[in-house]
């Protein structure tokens, strides 16, 4: 898991563009659609894809795209249903949660399907 995750964090966001950083502890968690993981306080679970707009590697875009995907957010007894995006992180309990990290990477010459799709997800703050 923990090999996965770093190839993960190694993977670019965007072909072209930035990697995401490595970060550390266990604020970090990787998930798959409805699969449940703790972020280091909040539970999350990624619902469904709304949005990927990200550059298909194959092509050079002016603007990079992004994901947006709508999870559950559980913190303590109550949970929430909100929308997540890789350009905009979202304010948790004390913290901050961030789609770090999305493969695969787009292309023009598959669809991606919905159980593909990995989600690196990670929680800033206090809980």
């Amino acid at each position: 898991m923990k090999s996965i995750l770093l190839f993960l964090l190694a993977t670019p966001l965007v072909a072209g563009c930035t990697t995401v950083p490595p970060p550390s502890g266990r604020e970090v968690g990787e998930a798959r659609i409805g699969q449940r993981v703790d972020v280091g306080g909040p539970k999350v679970t990624p619902l469904k894809v709304l949005e990927d707009s990200r550059c298909p590697v194959e092509v050079d875009c002016v603007w990079g795209g992004r994901v947006q995907i709508e999870v559950k957010v559980e913190t303590g007894r109550s949970s929430k249903v909100l929308t997540l995006s890789t350009d905009q992180p979202l304010p948790v309990a004390d913290g901050t949660l961030t789609l770090a990290g999305v493969v695969p990477e787009r292309s023009n010459r598959r669809t991606i399907a919905p159980d593909d799709y990995r989600f690196v997800l990670k929680f800033s703050g206090e809980f």
